[in-house]
């Protein structure tokens, strides 16, 4: 690894992405500017993926393929137990990446350059998702940052997530210390998200995308576009997984203060009502934001 270059460590969980995973890590590899290694963890696969990306590490110097260590039964597990797990001690920057995007040879590039310029701790961006009917789209997370929002979203993909080793050893820290409450996280993203900005590290979100977003039957977590999608985050409302991980996740970032007794469940969610414009970034998010606490509230 050129010690002249920014180093990065990029954290890649796979699962079944023998139709994805050449076309993902010739992006990673092509990133220009940055000196990269790569560290492989493969949920448990019915299609050969071990078995490629373990052929794949032997050709690759700077490649690491985890033990195997799963089922994890999501994403989420497998990308805990990345950040748990790498010793990123002799790396600047960790990254973390999908198994079926591809790459913008600039995205590291660009994002250590901004954390650079702007001493910051994090940053994500935009995205472009594709579809195999050759459909593209911009997926705009980059709304200005408000007082609560990582309270209830992430700070767009996982995929376009790089921190500085500052916060990436801290992240470790708290998945290490709260490994059995962490498995019941879903969403590793909002995770990071909620935990960084909790603690004061600072949060940049590019409105330049940096990579292409593929979309396809697979998705655990798509484009959040179209009508099949609103009723499909609709339905997390109702049945009460989006108030469950709200509240999970801020206690295990460790800002549960809107949550904490004597609160009812119902009584936190109708007090978060008046505050919906600073709990979500998107205006639209702003309006479906009460009507989601509305339903949390009525809930029995």
């Amino acid at each position: 690894m050129c010690s002249d270059l920014p180093r990065v460590a990029v954290l890649l969980a796979a699962y079944n992405g023998m139709s994805w995973l050449e076309e993902q890590l010739d992006s990673i590899q092509r990133q220009a500017a940055v000196a990269v290694s790569v560290f492989i963890s493969v949920d448990a696969s019915s299609d050969g993926t071990e078995a490629w990306c373990a052929a794949y590490t032997q050709r690759h110097a700077n490649t690491t393929l985890l033990a195997p260590a799963g089922p994890f039964g999501g994403a989420a597990g497998n990308f805990f137990r990345l950040i748990r797990d790498v010793d990123c001690s002799d790396v600047d920057y960790v990254a973390f990446a999908d198994q079926d995007d591809v790459w913008y040879a600039d995205k590291l590039h660009r994002a250590v350059s901004t954390l650079k310029s702007g001493h910051l701790d994090a940053y994500s961006s935009n995205v472009i998702a594709f579809w195999p009917d050759g459909r593209r789209l911009l997926l705009d997370k980059a709304q200005p940052q408000v007082r609560w929002d990582y309270l209830f979203e992430a700070a767009g993909p996982g995929c376009t997530y790089v921190t500085t080793r500052r916060l990436a050893n801290a992240l470790k820290v708290s998945v290490r210390d709260q490994w059995d409450l962490v498995q019941h996280v879903d969403l590793h993203d909002w995770y990071c998200y909620a935990f960084a900005r909790t603690h004061d590290f600072k949060w940049f979100i590019d409105p330049v995308p940096g990579l292409d977003y593929r979309q396809h039957g697979h998705n655990q977590i798509g484009a959040n576009a179209g009508l099949a999608s609103f009723t499909a985050r609709l339905s997390r409302i109702v049945n009460n997984w989006w108030p469950e991980q709200v509240m999970l996740i801020g206690r295990l970032a460790g800002n549960s203060t809107m949550f904490e007794p004597p609160r009812t469940k119902r009584l936190s969610f109708l007090r978060l009502i008046p505050k919906a414009g600073q709990c979500r970034r998107r205006t639209r998010d702003k309006f479906l934001f009460v009507i989601a606490c509305l339903a949390a509230a009525l809930r029995r």
